[in-house]
């Protein structure tokens, strides 16, 4: 019987004994994680996020209606005027090549292997930007 005990005993040992490998694997998609973990781990974040950006509801309250009708109607009309320009520099058809200017407006139009390029530039300023308009 003692035997029979301490043969049960030392099998069991070395059976317990016997483990598998653990392997990490990470929660977070960022970190090679479960893609479908993004929205829970989104959620629970947003949930526990107690911040309020204070300058964010501040931003339309600042703006009365009126402000707000003027500064539509101005752009409207900067549209209006910049529609007459462009029809009058380049009628009706396609971008033509060329150096052209507006007032204090550079706008030098080529044609590249990515498309029409139009570069603008402010001569007063010197700010500079590009438009591709792809083939």
């Amino acid at each position: 019987m003692k035997l029979t005990f301490t043969l049960l005993c030392i099998f069991g040992c070395f059976y317990a004994s016997s483990a598998q490998d653990l392997v990490y694997q990470p929660t977070n998609p960022a970190f090679g994680g479960n893609p479908y973990n993004y929205q829970w781990l989104l959620s629970s974040a947003e949930a526990q996020n107690s911040f309020e950006d204070p300058d964010a509801s501040l931003g339309r309250q600042q703006e009365s209606e009126l402000e707000r009708f003027t500064s539509s109607l101005n752009s409207q009309l900067l549209g209006q005027v910049t529609r007459r320009l462009f029809t009058d520099q380049f009628g009706q058809g396609a971008l033509e090549e060329g150096t052209y200017s507006f007032g204090s407006l550079a706008v030098d139009i080529y044609p590249s292997n990515e498309g029409l390029v139009i570069n603008i530039l402010d001569t007063e300023t010197g700010e500079q930007t590009q438009v591709v308009i792809p083939n």
